[in-house]
């Protein structure tokens, strides 16, 4: 009987785009897929071929070879060819909760399509794994994942660092989510590349599988080893069946199987011990020295984490909600533009690519990428909101008189939304098709303006004249018809739109209208208030704000700091003996730029200087490929301006302080931030990651040497104690750390410029210094107590989505003014939304919300149209438990601790 058993996976772990431009790997990827297939064809011992876990492969494949995708579906329905189950291999910190599950949802698809799959979470390089993955594969029916990354140190290239503490002794552990799921994780503690290259020749393969023996069987819990024979583009080795044959006469002893994962896990199971080491939550190299986490990828290039951001919420949050309430009122839902645009914004997410740790070629060709998936998402949404708003009764407006303007605010969160609206209202139109009097709309009379909603509120409001403008619509029944246009912006604060839903208002002409502003948020100098927050402006430019429900005020809020940068793409290194520079003492020049009874607004000014560059060593050091930590390079003497133009907002009824900050970049080699001291007393802090608010440490392992600690977000990262806290929102800010100042600061990246990609090379990336115009912006949140944290954290998320609006005519409809397609009944903080769309599958329609506590949470919904069937379902939009309740219209169902839970319900 063999003592052992050793599974050889053939692979090639494929990065579409990275050291090369995308065509030039396709054009090896071809290469490699012409041989595969040519070799499965001719040699029947070469028995399988491992797919890097990704479908995209074969649509890149079958772009140039069309003609082989009878001969792909052969091998992957007989098992000698491994897909999915993702589509891509995703950066899972990077790419939002939904882009995850879309991820897997369409290569399970895909995999399906073609008639086989590889049944195992597959992470081989992710930069770090996220919390709740357990959960969603487990969803998915996958009860078993591989990494790379995340638990054990590494050291140099990728090898584990027998000095260092282990969070498993095994390769093989539990990897449990925290909501309880749990996966059988499998790390590559010897990476997936430790039976790459495998001797036919005895003397050279005794040498070698002595070596790797040993490497294998000491993280092995069982006598299955794993053996990746492959790495980062790597040829296919053809002539591994005669390797395996002179594995087998050198260590009769031991069983040589050409594998797969399926048949891999397949006999790991059973030999598993039961004392397994359970490893909870996230991933990201903690237990390491924190040179090598590659954290820093999530500020490389953060323009593109913006276009991300904006593409992922205009698909999840705007365009399929507003395409499912347009279901619900008898239209079509656009699966196929949905896909063609999920799967072009997911062509950007693999790790090196929306990491920003490629060379320029591969990123200016995201670009379009993020452009060609927004304009279909555009394109939906306008469908949608044209055939929502048509349906809404609006002719009771026509009692504020005929020159009246309805227009529908949609709100697709899932909470009651309050906050401030501009919209561009069409006065008056006139055809081309009817001739057009420029003069007549030039001169037409727009009076005082108010707006109202179908209730009879009036609300204040600020008109800009935009003057006659341009423009066309495309009738599905005839040609383009185009005309001219008296426009006008109307700003005003809609309140209690519903949500998942909209409220209707109208532009009316309004004779008693007071012109003069007779309420203000301005409170002094350089101060705004509303009845929570007060906001000084200090003469530095930083914010003191006072949360006035607690009356705890935090001080030097928003101040920039900018140091050196001389690491590359994927690491920040700080030179030696840089001493950040910052705003702190810096005077700045602070204007009022809005006062509305609604809405202030204050412009601030810092002109600032700071070094050029890094010194000339730079460029030798890494000419030379001198390690990043060891450069001896300095920042340059030579300064340059640079000016930061911040707004900072206050609304009526705002809870946040919004702050946009511009800056023209022009400086090379350094990192600029934005700091917002908390002052609170704790060692824990909270940031919003995938489908949970994760919490973690301030102080890092007590191995880690990196003077740097930052840390992955999402939407937003907390700091608070039992009392009170404060909440930073961004959009497209993915990095952050929670500085060891004494002051627990919250420091939020806004810009990371370098020069060079890193790794394993020099490559040079120039744009990588993103010179240039940028624009950021994140919302400040004061908070008091848990159940007030929980709330912010609903408007972090809220801050997120960007409100809708469409204009109407003056119609008779079947909606009334104001309506919600799925209403939250119990309107609880602990559940947040994530996503409302229809299964393509069976048609239903699809809610999902995640619950942020441990605690067990009601979700009750109210549905506008009745229901026949309710049901539990998971991740694949699959019946899990059936739902019933008295009111065909309401849906309850209780979400555990943590848990990722999705409804299905069918209309009648």
């Amino acid at each position: 009987m063999k003592q052992k058993t050793v599974h050889i996976i053939s692979h090639s772990h494929w990065d579409r785009e990275w050291y090369l431009p995308y065509e030039k790997h396709h054009a090896q990827l071809v290469g490699l897929m012409d041989r595969l297939l040519e070799e499965l064809g001719h040699n029947p011992k070469f028995e399988s071929f491992h797919l890097d876990g990704q479908t995209i492969i074969l649509d890149d494949y079958l772009q140039v070879r069309p003609e082989k995708r009878d001969i792909i579906e052969h091998y992957v329905r007989e098992g000698k060819l491994q897909i999915g189950p993702w589509y891509i291999l995703q950066d899972e910190f990077l790419t939002s909760g939904e882009a995850n599950i879309r991820n897997l949802q369409y290569g399970m698809k895909d995999s399906k399509s073609w008639g086989g799959m590889s049944e195992i979470g597959y992470f081989p390089d992710s930069f770090g794994n996220i919390g709740q993955a357990p959960q969603i594969l487990k969803q998915a029916g996958i009860t078993s994942a591989a990494f790379g990354r995340g638990v054990k140190p590494t050291g140099f290239n990728n090898m584990v660092s027998d000095s260092e503490a282990f969070e498993s002794p095994f390769s093989e552990m539990i990897w449990r989510s925290p909501d309880g799921s749990s996966v059988l994780g499998v790390l590559f503690a010897n990476w997936y590349c430790n039976g790459n290259e495998v001797p036919v020749e005895e003397g050279k393969a005794r040498q070698y599988w002595d070596e790797r023996l040993r490497a294998m069987e000491a993280y092995a819990s069982t006598s299955q080893l794993l053996m990746m024979n492959g790495c980062d583009h790597q040829p296919i080795q053809l002539d591994l069946p005669k390797a395996i044959q002179t594995a087998e006469k050198l260590y009769p002893e031991i069983e040589f199987v050409h594998s797969s994962f399926n048949h891999y896990i397949k006999e790991l199971q059973p030999e598993l011990p039961k004392t397994l080491k359970t490893v909870d939550g996230e991933l990201r190299s903690q237990q390491t020295d924190g040179w090598g986490t590659l954290v820093n990828t999530a500020s490389s290039r953060l323009y593109l984490k913006q276009m991300n951001r904006t593409g992922e919420v205009l698909l999840e949050k705007v365009a399929e909600p507003l395409q499912t309430f347009a279901y619900m009122l008898g239209a079509d839902y656009s699966h196929h533009f949905f896909e063609y645009a999920w799967k072009t914004l997911m062509q950007n997410h693999p790790h090196d690519s929306i990491c920003g740790c490629s060379v320029d070629e591969v990123h200016r060709e995201m670009v379009p990428r993020f452009e060609k998936s927004k304009h279909v998402a555009e394109t939906l949404i306008e469908n949608s909101l044209s055939f929502i708003t048509n349906q809404i009764h609006t002719v009771d407006f026509e009692k504020y008189g005929d020159d009246a303007l309805p227009f529908a605010v949609y709100n697709t969160t899932g909470k009651v939304r309050t906050g401030p609206i501009s919209v561009v209202l069409d006065v008056k139109r006139e055809y081309f098709a009817s001739g057009v009097n420029k003069g007549n709309l030039k001169s037409f009379p727009l009076g005082d303006r108010s707006i109202i909603d179908g209730g009879g509120r009036k609300y204040d409001c600020e008109v800009e004249d935009l003057g006659i403008h341009f423009g066309y619509d495309l009738p599905d029944d005839k040609f383009r018809q185009p005309y001219m246009a008296r426009r006008i912006q109307v700003s005003f604060q809609a309140e209690d739109v519903p949500a998942l839903g909209f409220k209707t208002f109208a532009c009316i002409t309004d004779h008693e209208k007071n012109s003069v502003i007779d309420s203000t948020l301005v409170s002094g100098k350089d101060a705004m208030e509303n009845d929570y927050l007060h906001v000084q402006i200090e003469t530095n430019g930083s914010l003191a704000i006072t949360d006035k429900m607690s009356g705890r005020v935090f001080n030097d809020l928003c101040i920039y700091e900018d140091t050196g940068d001389i690491g590359n793409e994927y690491m920040y290194k700080q030179p030696e003996h840089d001493c950040p520079l910052s705003t702190k003492q810096l005077d700045a020049t602070v204007n009022l730029v809005t006062d509305t009874s609604f809405k202030a607004s204050y412009e601030i000014i810092h002109d600032w200087e700071i070094p050029a560059a890094a010194d000339e060593l730079l460029d030798e050091e890494q000419r030379e490929l001198v390690d990043f930590k060891y450069r001896k390079t300095k920042r340059s003497a030579e300064k340059i301006p640079c000016r930061i133009q911040t707004m900072v907002s206050l609304t009526k009824d705002g809870k946040g302080v919004e702050v946009e900050t511009t800056f023209d970049n022009q400086a090379r080699d350094h990192r600029l931030r934005a700091l917002f001291p908390t002052g609170m007393e704790t060692a824990i802090h909270a940031a919003d990651s995938i489908f949970e608010v994760a919490e973690r440490n301030i102080e890092p392992f007590s191995g880690w040497t990196n003077p740097d600690n930052s840390q992955h977000q999402q939407a937003f990262v907390n700091v608070s104690d039992e009392q009170a806290g404060l909440t930073i929102a961004n959009h497209g800010l993915n990095e952050y750390e929670i500085l060891r100042d004494g002051k627990q600061t919250i420091a939020i990246t806004l810009l990371r410029s370098v020069r060079e990609l890193g790794d394993w090379g020099y490559f040079p990336t120039p744009e990588a210094q993103c010179i240039g115009k940028h624009t950021v912006s994140f919302q400040i949140i004061p908070h008091q107590q848990e159940a007030s944290k929980l709330q912010s954290f609903q408007l972090a998320y809220q801050f997120q989505v960007p409100w809708t609006v469409k204009q109407a005519g003056m119609q008779r409809g079947s909606l009334p003014t104001e309506h919600s397609f799925i209403k939250p009944v119990m309107d609880s903080d602990a559940l947040a939304f994530s996503s409302l769309k229809v299964s393509e599958e069976s048609g239903d329609t699809m809610a999902r919300w995640f619950n942020l506590t441990e605690n067990n949470e009601k979700l009750d919904l109210n549905v506008a149209k009745k229901l026949n069937r309710m049901y539990k379902s998971n991740i694949l939009e699959e019946i899990e438990d059936s739902l019933y309740d008295s009111d065909p219209k309401r849906v309850k169902v209780t979400a555990g601790k943590y848990e990722i839970i999705t409804v299905g319900f069918t209309h009648l």
